[in-house]
């Protein structure tokens, strides 16, 4: 009964078009009705624990990192510097596409500001030189998928705080899986370009080479910053966030003098909006989280996967199957905060790490970002492209699948994400 009122209350809240937030508080009421413990003080308070949190304080920086670098100079540079490399093979510019999203993803961390920047960026140069204007959205929305597991990364944040998950050793873990879905996404682009004509550009002389890398040497160096500080203990993850911001901050303003200090205050205003819608889901989410856990919830869910608990795969074959499924309906954050407090006791009691379950479940939410009907990504990607919707979800199947893939072998072989992950000390 409990698990009837919890999903219909937050199903039927959502489906009158109730922003997310209020349906999870909503749940969280109807589920307090049902156990008969109704207080107002319950939720207030639980409302307010849940944006207190250190570890959160990185969400923020971490969105006016990426701002920044998108306004400020940083994000065309890296794109500029994978053009000189690549961009002359065959199909290259969809190889850029791939190598700026993966360097992008360890600027920003959020799908939606690589998705967007890579749009305006490339698309117009991918049409221009004849590829498909639609293939090329797909490529780059699926790219964006990236953003969320390379770190730094907004929904390792949100998971390890929600889980109870060392965010450090979330991050440090998600490096080799995100590439592996670059490798995967470029395997798909020569498989579906293999047939077009296109003559790629002249190869770029190793001048022009130098003078590109020299230009966005600024821009490359903050991911070798973090990830470094990271392995080395320099800071904490909430830190390294703060070191992003600032840095980004004084790169775009004082080196590169991209972003002018009458454009800061806009660039400060969206990041604050993004983030504040951010907060209040995490706030809200923890109100039904507590109950969950109060209400047992969890162990409920253990008896109806009971039957997949003596095998590690089996199991996690089950969970990621309905996440895609929760995916295609709900955005990453909201289902991050949903599924973590009623997974994670499943998880412990397989005794499945909860870093590696944290790899695989992100990777997973950041791959609803491009299934549709919702695809935050995809939507993106329409809106700064102008592309029809229809045509952009046609598009981008091949390149979904090819995540999906490697998700699957992920799931059946959990050194390729465990071995890595033991080489950065996790």
């Amino acid at each position: 009964m409990t698990i009837a009122v919890f999903t219909f209350s937050l199903i039927g809240a959502m489906a009158i078009g109730m922003p997310v937030a209020f349906a999870l508080i909503i749940c969280g009421v109807a589920l307090m009705h049902q156990m008969g413990i109704s207080d107002s003080q319950i939720i207030a308070q639980n409302i307010l624990n849940g944006a207190d949190s250190f570890p959160l304080m990185a969400v923020p920086f971490f969105i006016l990192a990426g701002e920044v670098m998108n306004t400020g100079g940083l994000s065309r540079r890296i794109v500029n510097v994978a053009l000189v490399f690549i961009g002359h093979v065959r199909g290259g510019l969809g190889y850029v596409a791939i190598l700026a999203a993966c360097i992008l993803s360890a600027l920003s961390g959020s799908a939606v500001a690589d998705a967007a920047a890579l749009s305006a960026l490339l698309i117009p140069m991918m049409t221009k030189a004849g590829h498909d204007k639609a293939r090329s959205g797909g490529l780059i929305a699926a790219a964006g998928v990236i953003g969320p597991v390379i770190p730094p990364s907004i929904g390792f944040v949100i998971f390890g705080v929600v889980g109870g998950v060392s965010i450090t050793k979330l991050f440090l873990a998600g490096i080799v899986p995100g590439l592996m879905i670059g490798m995967a996404l470029a395997i798909a682009w020569w498989w579906v370009a293999r047939g077009e004509d296109i003559v790629p550009p002249p190869k770029q002389s190793w001048a022009a080479a130098w003078r590109a890398v020299v230009d966005g040497a600024w821009a490359l160096v903050l991911p070798l910053i973090i990830i470094f500080g990271l392995k080395f203990g320099v800071f904490t993850p909430t830190e390294a966030a703060v070191v992003a911001a600032v840095y980004s901050l004084f790169v775009a303003t004082c080196i590169y003098r991209e972003l002018k200090l009458s454009e800061l205050y806009g660039v400060l205003v969206s990041a604050a909006l993004t983030t504040s819608v951010v907060m209040f889901l995490v706030a809200a989410a923890l109100v039904s989280s507590w109950l969950i856990t109060v209400s047992e919830i969890a162990n409920q869910v253990v008896d109806f996967l009971q039957p997949f608990m003596g095998n590690k795969i089996l199991l996690m074959a089950a969970i990621m199957v309905l996440v895609v499924i929760v995916g295609t309906a709900l955005d990453m954050t909201p289902t991050i905060l949903i599924l973590t407090p009623i997974l994670m006791p499943i998880v412990k009691a397989a005794g499945i790490d909860p870093v590696y379950f944290g790899v695989l479940f992100i990777i997973n939410n950041s791959i609803g970002l491009i299934t549709p009907p919702v695809g935050v990504v995809l939507n993106v990607v329409a809106g700064v492209a102008r592309i029809p919707m229809g045509a952009l979800i046609r598009a981008s199947w091949p390149f979904m699948v090819a995540e999906l893939i490697v998700l699957a072998l992920m799931v059946l072989f959990p050194a390729l994400v465990m071995v890595p992950a033991r080489w950065f000390g996790v």
